[in-house]
């Protein structure tokens, strides 16, 4: 009898990632998770799913502007896509795209710091780290 090879694990890439936070009042620095972008160089992938709980951003501001923050997150996930709804950004690379958004700002909606891992589907990353993390 012989021995039959055994199957190959998947192929498995870099993956770099950042939360995306929102800090209603910047000056008390209270913040919470409210999406993240995912970035795959070998794969040429950046996407970002967010989630708003308004609850908690009601619970930290009252008085929070919530479409203006709606407005915000949403913006990052037309970057990550590319094309003409990303603005200035329509034409940059996956990476360019990435790096732009996770550049340090202070704006109520910001990035965290960028983490890392391995795996073998870019885009259900994105949406397990939404459900991990933010949801």
């Amino acid at each position: 009898m012989t021995e039959q090879p055994s199957p190959q694990p998947p192929q498995r890439d870099v993956f770099e990632y950042a939360l995306v936070r929102v800090v209603p009042r910047v000056e008390r620095g209270e913040q919470f998770n409210a999406g993240v972008v995912v970035y795959c160089r070998a794969k040429s992938f950046v996407a970002a799913r967010t989630h708003l709980d308004e609850g908690k951003l009601r619970a930290l501001d009252p008085g929070a502007d919530v479409s203006g923050i709606r407005a915000a997150l949403g913006a990052v996930q037309r970057i990550c896509e590319g094309g003409e709804a990303a603005g200035q950004a329509e034409r940059d690379d996956a990476g360019r795209r990435f790096r732009w958004l996770i550049a340090p700002r202070s704006t109520v909606v910001q990035p965290g710091p960028v983490h890392t891992g391995l795996t073998a589907d870019p885009a259900a990353e994105v949406d397990r780290l939404l459900d991990l993390l933010v949801r």
